[in-house]
C-alpha cells in the first residue's frame, strides 16, 4: 500500500517503480509510438497510489507554482508544478521511465537528422538541464472540473527539450468524471491534421511525443508536428499526473 508521510510526500520504494517499468512490454510501446505518436501503459499506478497523489493537490507545500489556465488562454482548469524534492513515488517513476524513453528519443533524433543525444540516466540529463539554466522541476498535477478543458499545446520550457512525456490518469472515467478525453493531433506536411483520442482508465499512463516525431515516407523519414490537450469535462472532477523529463527555466 502507498501512504502519505507526515511531510505530505508519497512513501514508496523506488524498486517497486523500477520493477513495474521493467515489466512493461517496451516492444509494444515502441511500436505504438512509431505508429501513432503515443502508447498506453496500462495499470502503471495502483488505485491507492492514484488517490494518494490526487490528494496532494490540496497541500500547497508540495508545489512551486499554481496556474489557472483561463488567465493565460490555455483553456479552463488548473494545475500545480511540484517543487524539489519530488514526492518519492513520482520521482521514482520519472527516474525509472527515462532510460527506456531515452533509447526511443535517441532513435527518433537519428531518424530526423537531429544531432542531440540523451544520456542513459535521468540524473545526468537533469544535470545538463541545470547547467543550461533550466533548474525548475516540471512534473505537475492537473485538476479539471465540469466544463474545463485543456487547449492543444506543446510543453516546451527551454533550449533543452526531451521529446517524450508521460501522463497518468488518477481518476476513474464514468465514476469520477465524464468527458475529459486525452487528445493528440498530428500535422503532416501538406495534409490536414489527424486526431487521436486516447482511452485511459485510472492508473493508465500515456507516453506521447511532446513536439515532433519521425514518420517513414516513400523517400525516407520526415518530421510531423504533435500537440496534445484534453476535451471538455462533462461532469465530475478529473486529476492527472504529468511527467515532463526536462526541467524549466
Amino acid at each position: 500500500m502507498t501512504a502519505l508521510t507526515k511531510a505530505g510526500t508519497l512513501a514508496k520504494a523506488p524498486s517497486s517503480a523500477e520493477a513495474r517499468v521493467e515489466a512493461c512490454d517496451w516492444r509494444a510501446v515502441v511500436a505504438d509510438l512509431d505508429a501513432s505518436g503515443c502508447a498506453v501503459i496500462a495499470n502503471l499506478l495502483q488505485p491507492d497510489e492514484c488517490a494518494a497523489i490526487a490528494q496532494l493537490y490540496g497541500a500547497d507545500r508540495n508545489f512551486r507554482s499554481h496556474v489557472h489556465m483561463a488567465r493565460h488562454g490555455f483553456g479552463r482548469g488548473e494545475y500545480k508544478y511540484f517543487k524539489y524534492p519530488l514526492p518519492d513515488l513520482i520521482g521514482a517513476f520519472r527516474t525509472a521511465l527515462y532510460p527506456h524513453l531515452a533509447v526511443i528519443a535517441n532513435g527518433w533524433n537519428e531518424r530526423m537528422g537531429i544531432a542531440v543525444r540523451y544520456p542513459a540516466t535521468h540524473a545526468e540529463y537533469i544535470r545538463q538541464c541545470h547547467e543550461a539554466g533550466q533548474v525548475r522541476p516540471t512534473p505537475l498535477l492537473l485538476q479539471y472540473g465540469a466544463g474545463d478543458y485543456n487547449c492543444l499545446h506543446q510543453d516546451v520550457y527551454g533550449d533543452l527539450l526531451f521529446p517524450l512525456q508521460a501522463v497518468t490518469l488518477l481518476s476513474e472515467p464514468g465514476r469520477d468524471f465524464t468527458g475529459g478525453e486525452f487528445v493528440l493531433t498530428e500535422q503532416r506536411p501538406r495534409m490536414q491534421s489527424r486526431v487521436e483520442v486516447v482511452p485511459l482508465r485510472q492508473g493508465d499512463a500515456v507516453v506521447f511525443a511532446v513536439n515532433n516525431r519521425p514518420v517513414r515516407g516513400s523517400r525516407g523519414d520526415y518530421r510531423v508536428n504533435m500537440r496534445h490537450g484534453v476535451s471538455r469535462l462533462r461532469s465530475g472532477r478529473r486529476h492527472t499526473l504529468g511527467l515532463i523529463f526536462h526541467d524549466a527555466r
